[in-house]
């Protein structure tokens, strides 16, 4: 009976240990994954800032595009009354 007490004393000191060495494995990745992640979040700050003039430089390409657009149906029925007009 003392035996089997003993073996699982020592069966139970052997998971506690098992356990404690994942966990600090665990532990390890997880700071590498946070210092990974601290990076990614720098660089996607800094595109942010660097990307932060688009905006407003695309709205104004935007309404002058879509002047141009607008003319464009004009501009195609004068060009097809000058060339029926010369042919």
């Amino acid at each position: 009976m003392r035996l089997l007490v003993v073996l699982t004393v020592i069966e139970i000191a052997l998971l506690l240990v098992v356990l404690a060495t994942y966990l600090a494995l665990i532990s390890l990745r997880l700071l590498s994954i946070s210092d990974t992640a601290g990076k990614v979040a720098f660089g996607v700050r800094a595109i942010d800032s660097q990307t932060a003039q688009i905006g407003p430089a695309v709205v104004a390409l935007n309404g002058e595009l879509e002047a141009i657009a607008g003319a464009l149906p004009g501009i195609a029925e004068k060009a097809e009354q000058l060339a029926a007009s010369a042919g």
